[in-house]
């Protein structure tokens, strides 16, 4: 049964860039601990905008320029980036121009018996990427490590993590 670990947009601008979080930051050691434990494929998402941020939807929701491509907000945070390049089952970097990624079935195949989610932020994309997941593969056994993640705030964490219960998404 193939086990898969995805770190969710554990980049610089969500820890401490633009859209700095400290309970993100907090993150940052569990995760990396969660990286170098896991035992399987690891796979890490990046959040992905190009200049024209400002005028997409999301910018018009979220007016706070974050993620795009090439510049250092954009980048994996250093030590999370050490650690998936040295981690044997690093499969690579997916970029996700939202939310969510539509396409984890062309990337990890049909046959998938356990997915964990860790990264930030909980209620935004480690939520989105868990309903995709949950309806791509409703058979395989997908967790959450909560001390592996943070939401824009304390609270927003808290309910992501209810949700996440709420449709069957394990929550350790």
């Amino acid at each position: 049964m193939r086990k898969v670990l995805i770190v969710i947009d554990m980049q610089v601008d969500f820890l401490t860039g633009s859209l700095a979080n400290k309970e993100g930051v907090a993150a940052i050691d569990p995760v990396i601990k969660e990286i170098n434990d896991f035992q399987g494929e690891v796979y890490a998402t990046l959040d992905t905008h190009g200049e024209d941020y400002m005028s997409s939807n999301e910018g018009h929701y979220l007016p706070v320029v974050h993620c795009v491509k090439g510049t250092p907000g954009h980048q994996e945070e250093p030590r999370v980036a050490q650690a998936l390049s040295n981690h044997p089952g690093f499969k690579g970097y997916i970029e996700k121009p939202t939310f969510g990624y539509l396409g984890w079935k062309e990337v990890l195949g049909e046959e998938v018996g356990e997915i964990e989610l860790i990264g930030v932020c909980t209620d935004i994309c480690v939520l989105s990427n868990a309903a995709i997941l949950k309806a791509s593969y409703p058979n395989a056994k997908i967790t959450c490590k909560a001390s592996c993640c943070a939401g824009v705030a304390p609270e927003l964490h808290e309910a992501a993590l209810k949700v996440l219960s709420s449709i069957q998404v394990e929550v350790l």
